[in-house]
């Protein structure tokens, strides 16, 4: 870990390449094998301080080494600064920083460690060291970064350590600390890292902590924390700077008293936490203007009133967990304003009223929670058009009514029980039909006999004329009958004048066809590429259309056909693409791509008006874009997941350049599709050969405002194999530390904030909190992944590797995961929509 925060930051701050570098390293490394080294001296000819040398033996002294990590520290101090010394880094010999994250140490860390006064980092995380933490931290003047979570540290939180002027991050996380929280922490100016959660720790949040305009990372969740959350949160500016703060997280704690309306004026926010606390009263008004809100969790506390409308300012809201309170009244209608929301959660409430038919507009809902309130009414047909939604639940409420059938086919009945008006869920709740109409009663008796009475002039004359009536319109039917049919053979002689998805009359069903068999319809010409199965244009026609998705491209359908199956269907510009020859050539080309990691074309349709439609496989499981950003907060990813998808997303770019000669030129996580088993295919392939060069423009213009271009696109204009590998590069940086690349930190896009967090050799805080749990089992491969991507984005095209070399480089890194990389059919599967 510290040889690779070493290279990597060295990587960044020296103008030469890596490569370059590495190489000058390893001529220095055999060259100093023949340099006389007098004892007490480093390889690099430095002179470890004799202070530092003795504060490290102590440290030594009171560590416990299992593994025998620490043999390279030796009783002479040969070496302690060149790099011998396993975990110390020096300048000017003096110790800067020590790094032993990972190693299985145990013991206690020595207050001796005050003596190291030019110790920047200590990093000493995961390993089972116990004993409080020093004092003679507060000692440190230059002391930035203090990582010693996931121990067994004991005791209380030094208030001193709030001395140190330059102190950045502070993550006492997951040991046993007891105690109250200093409020003398927030006297460190610099602090913008604050994590004391998963510990014991008691007393309340101090004061200070609202009047930080450093902080930006607040976590102090799983502790005993009590009393009331302070509302003097951004009461004091500091030298005009804004607050920070985007991560408050205070869940299970014993807090209580009302949500403070002042965290509303902390307009960085990205995340509050609040669940599992004791707090009441309403939901401050004031929060709907945290329009950076992404996730906010209230759940399991006593807080009552209404939901406010306010919240349908939150724009970027994507989980909002209300469970388990008091909330009553109804559900805003403008709810179906927040277009971003991912997890909506507002069971076990006392809400009533009917349930909001809006909620089926938020398009990107994939879990709906609505379970033990007191809704009435029916549910909303809506709903089903809520192409992604995965988790739904109504039960236990006063609905009535019949349950819409596609989602009673989707959700088993426990989705649905407690609602006893509510039927046709099951086999066991059938909807009662409505009561035959019966005929009058005979007499009793038996059957009464009919009286005959003699018909007079004026009932002849009544009978005949109804007669007369009744022929005439038989004739007016007939008539009717035959213009229509007339003008309907007409209109197929002259083509039919559906366009898009329209509907038009369908065909019969054909057998399957061979591979780009063309199927003729009504005005326009389906071509069938090999697939599951196939269906007519009247059918794609006539399907039931849902809009999933619009891009530089056209506009991506969900299509229902009338047997159930489901297709996706891409309807392209027709001003952005190529005229029909040169299309049809293209495309044709395209329908024969095969691969496990590549989305197949199924077919295409070419219109009468000029419309072009592609059909690829549906697959409901969505994009890896989504998978990454727009989970819920307790869906996580591992590490073998991501790896497979990075192994597969870089085995399709091998198959494109080398077998197929193609240029993706758009390689975003958003056109990459999971399947089932949550293997990559990509998408979009080759749809820049059916673009027009001004087309083509509009879509790389497109792509770097989302982060995945090339530098050098922005001059050339041309993507080529090495913007490719660019974008996958991209891609691996989003997967190795959940950030979108859209979303610039502190101005920067992805790649350049990975940059400068390797470069201050703070490399731990690049990588997703979810990996760092099992870092100690996969901390080398981590490592070597992210200085491979950090190749694949190297400003320079020509120093970045081929795909096939990142594809060697992948398998060196974790081999078992090659064989089980893919594992879909060997077409590939599957297409969601997604925004460029």
């Amino acid at each position: 870990m510290d040889r690779w925060n070493t290279s990597l930051s060295r990587y960044y701050n020296y103008p030469f390449r890596f490569w370059h570098f590495y190489s000058i390293i390893v001529v220095i490394v055999f060259s100093s094998n023949f340099s006389i080294i007098s004892a007490g001296r480093s390889s690099d000819g430095v002179i470890v301080t004799q202070a530092d040398f003795q504060a490290l033996k102590a440290i030594k002294h009171e560590l416990i080494d299992f593994r025998g990590i620490l043999k390279s520290w030796n009783d002479s101090g040969l070496g302690a600064c060149g790099g011998g010394w396993i975990g110390i880094k020096c300048v000017n010999g003096e110790v800067i920083a020590i790094q032993l994250p990972w190693k299985g140490l145990g013991g206690r860390i020595s207050e001796k460690i005050g003596q190291l006064q030019a110790l920047r980092k200590l990093s000493i995380h995961d390993n089972v060291i116990a004993g409080p933490v020093p004092t003679s931290l507060s000692f440190l003047p230059n002391l930035r970064g203090v990582y010693l979570f996931n121990n067994r540290l004991s005791g209380s939180i030094p208030p001193t350590i709030g001395r140190s002027p330059l102190l950045q991050t502070l993550d006492l996380s997951n040991n046993q600390l007891t105690g109250t929280i200093p409020p003398s922490l927030a006297n460190s100016t610099r602090l913008y890292r604050l994590n004391l959660s998963y510990n014991a720790l008691s007393g309340s949040i101090p004061v200070s902590f609202t009047q930080s305009p450093s902080l930006t990372f607040l976590a102090l969740e799983h502790n005993n924390l009590s009393g009331s959350i302070p509302d003097t949160w951004g009461n004091v500016v500091v030298n005009d700077k804004s607050y920070q703060l985007q991560y408050l997280t205070l869940d299970h704690n014993l807090l209580y008293g009302k949500i403070p309306a002042s965290i509303s004026k902390l307009s960085m926010l990205e995340e509050i936490n609040l669940s599992h606390n004791q707090i009441n009263g309403t939901i401050p008004d004031e929060l709907g203007a945290l329009t950076r809100l992404a996730i906010l969790d209230l759940s399991n506390n006593s807080i009552n009133g209404t939901i406010p409308v306010s919240f349908s300012n939150l724009s970027a809201l994507v989980t909002l967990n209300l469970k388990s309170n008091l909330l009553d009244n109804q559900i805003p209608d403008v709810i179906y304003r927040l277009q971003n929301l991912s997890v909506l959660d507002l069971s076990d409430n006392k809400l009533t009223g009917h349930i909001p038919a809006t909620i089926g507009n938020i398009s990107r809902l994939n879990s709906l929670d609505l379970s033990e309130n007191n809704f009435t009414g029916e549910i909303p047909k809506s709903l089903v058009s809520l192409a992604n939604l995965t988790s739904f639940d109504v039960s236990y409420n006063n609905l009535s009514g019949v349950v819409p059938s596609l989602l009673s086919k989707k959700f088993n009945s426990s989705a649905f029980v407690g609602n006893l008006e509510l039927c046709g869920y099951s086999p066991s709740t059938p909807c009662a039909s409505p009561p035959p109409q019966t005929l009058p009663s005979s007499p009793i008796g038996g059957v009464a006999k009919p009286r005959h009475r003699k018909l007079s002039t004026k009932d002849i004359i009544l009978i005949a004329s109804g007669a007369l009536l009744v022929v005439l319109l038989l004739l007016c039917c007939m008539l009717l009958c035959c213009l229509i049919r007339k003008k309907a053979n007409s209109k197929a002689k002259n083509g039919s004048k559906a366009s898009g998805l329209a509907t038009t009359g369908r065909g019969a069903k054909p057998v399957p066809a061979a591979a780009g068999a063309e199927v003729e319809s009504t005005g326009g010409k389906l071509v069938h590429f090999d697939g599951p199965f196939v269906f007519t244009a009247d059918d794609l026609l006539c399907a039931t259309a849902e809009i999933m998705g619009k891009s530089t491209y056209g506009t991506a359908y969900k299509a229902t056909l009338e047997d159930g199956n489901q297709v996706a269907v891409k309807r392209l510009h027709e001003k952005i693409t190529k005229g029909q020859k040169e299309f049809e050539a293209e495309v044709a080309e395209l329908g024969k791509i095969r691969h496990p990691n590549i989305l197949a074309l199924r077919a295409y349709y070419l219109g009468p008006k000029g419309e072009k439609l592609l059909v690829y496989d549906y697959m409901s499981n969505g994009s890896l874009s989504s998978f990454l950003h727009a989970r819920g907060p307790e869906t996580t990813i591992d590490w073998p997941t991501r790896m497979r998808i990075a192994i597969g997303i870089t085995k399709g770019i091998c198959f494109l350049h080398s077998k197929e000669n193609i240029i993706h030129g758009n390689l975003t996580s958003s056109n990459i599709l999971l399947d089932e088993q949550n293997n990559p295919t990509i998408a979009d392939v080759g749809l820049s050969r059916l673009m027009t060069s001004a087309g083509n423009t509009n879509v790389i213009a497109t792509a770097g405002t989302l982060g995945y271009r090339a530098p050098e696109l922005s001059k050339i204009k041309n993507a080529s194999t090495k913007t490719d590998v660019y974008s996958v590069g991209v891609i691996i940086l989003e997967l190795l530390t959940g950030k979108s690349p859209s979303g610039a930190t502190d101005g920067l896009d992805l790649p350049q904030w990975v940059a400068s967090i390797v470069k201050e050799e703070w490399t731990n805080e690049v990588f997703d909190v979810e990996l760092m749990r099992d870092a100690p089992n996969i901390g080398d491969e981590l490592l070597n992944t992210l200085k491979l991507a950090l190749h694949c984005v190297d400003p320079t095209p020509t120093a970045r590797p081929e795909a096939e070399q990142v594809l060697q480089k992948l398998e060196e890194i974790k081999p078992e995961m090659m064989l089980t990389a893919t594992s879909s059919g060997d077409d590939g599967t599957a297409v969601q929509e997604k925004s460029e």
